[in-house]
């Protein structure tokens, strides 16, 4: 893919934004643009956090293992980031992230993606606000299961 569209991509993710076009092109430049197809893992559960993903093009679930089978807690779309938990707090991955669709990201290597978060404030606070919308859609799922699980509300 072009560098261009890649550059255009990152400045329509809210976790880029703010970044001025010649930081984009540097960071479109060191990452990997990485294709998938549909039911291919991009990163699984329990595995060691080497980078993290820009959705460009395509679909996405996020699963973790329970012990009834693996459980979707999100579905992702173009321009959405994941991966970055593990990098950030230097943990296993969290959860599977499968391609729905055929797929196409850019891979920013953990070394990048965490001088970015130093060098821009703004991308921190993004990354935090959108941690904080994942833990509270988490929070909501694990409600509604409870519920469910409970015979207090009927599975969507």
């Amino acid at each position: 893919m072009l560098l261009k569209s890649e550059i255009d991509l990152l400045r329509a993710v809210p976790l880029f934004a703010g970044i001025e076009p010649a930081r984009l092109k540097l960071i479109a430049y060191t990452a990997e643009t990485v294709t998938y197809r549909p039911g291919q893992v991009l990163c699984r559960q329990g595995e060691t956090g080497d980078a993290a993903y820009v959705l460009m093009e395509g679909e996405a679930d996020v699963s973790i293992a329970a012990e009834a089978g693996d459980f979707v807690v999100a579905s992702l779309k173009t321009g959405d980031v994941v991966g970055e938990i593990s990098i950030l707090c230097d943990v296993p991955r969290t959860a599977t992230v499968t391609a729905k669709s055929r797929l196409s990201a850019l891979r920013v290597r953990k070394e990048a993606f965490l001088q970015l978060v130093r060098q821009f404030p703004e991308i921190a606070t993004e990354v935090m606000r959108g941690l904080a919308e994942r833990l509270t859609h988490t929070n909501e799922e694990l409600v509604r299961a409870r519920n469910v699980a409970a015979g207090q509300g009927r599975p969507r």
